[in-house]
């Protein structure tokens, strides 16, 4: 990572595929913002309650305390005075709303990293991650190993039916796969050239 910012907020975004290492690379970063005694806040929403309801967990296990939120206004609302750390994990599951809320926070001067699925389960762009790589200073884009044959992988591919674009879930549910392997829709094969 280049040289941080002084006397001023920025946006770091965390994206890529399911089981890339997101959430693991979030909490890497807030556990170093703490040893340097800052102060720092979590959200996840509400909704992810998969391994912990007031935790964010890596697949790998790993864990913070966070608050759970219904929307990304409740940043703004549960926001403590000394937090100079801002953290959101699963950034996906809220709505447009959140780019407006990190730039708040942003612009008051917080470090506000965010981690979140840049792709939904048809490989389509998944707001509000696009707006908010538009508007952050850093992104870094993780990928996972494809299930199939090993290759990178980018997309998260839904292995249970359901036709809801948010479906949360995790090994059950999706899996990791690469451009090649990859079937946007169960039962059809991925084009090749």
């Amino acid at each position: 990572m280049q040289s941080l910012p002084r006397e001023t907020g920025w946006i770091e975004v965390i994206c890529g595929s399911m089981f890339s290492g997101k959430t693991e690379e979030l909490i890497r970063r807030l556990r170093r913002a703490q040893i340097a005694r800052q102060k720092v806040l979590i959200f996840k929403p509400r909704i992810d309650n998969r391994y912990h309801p007031e935790q964010i967990v890596s697949h790998s296990d790993q864990r913070m305390q966070s608050v759970p939120i219904a929307n990304a206004r409740e940043m703004l609302e549960k926001l403590e005075p000394d937090v100079q750390v801002v953290g959101v994990d699963e950034a996906q599951f809220f709505g447009a709303e959140l780019v407006e809320v990190c730039e708040t926070l942003a612009n008051r001067g917080l470090r506000v990293i965010v981690a979140g699925l840049d792709q939904d389960y048809l490989g389509r762009p998944f707001e509000p991650m696009p707006a908010l790589l538009a508007v952050a200073e850093y992104i870094t884009k993780n990928l996972a190993i494809c299930v199939k044959c090993g290759n990178p992988a980018n997309r998260s591919q839904r292995i249970r039916p359901g036709g809801d674009r948010i479906q949360v879930g995790a090994q059950d549910t999706y899996e990791a796969r690469c451009r090649r392997c990859f079937q946007p829709e169960p039962g059809q094969s991925p084009e090749r050239e």
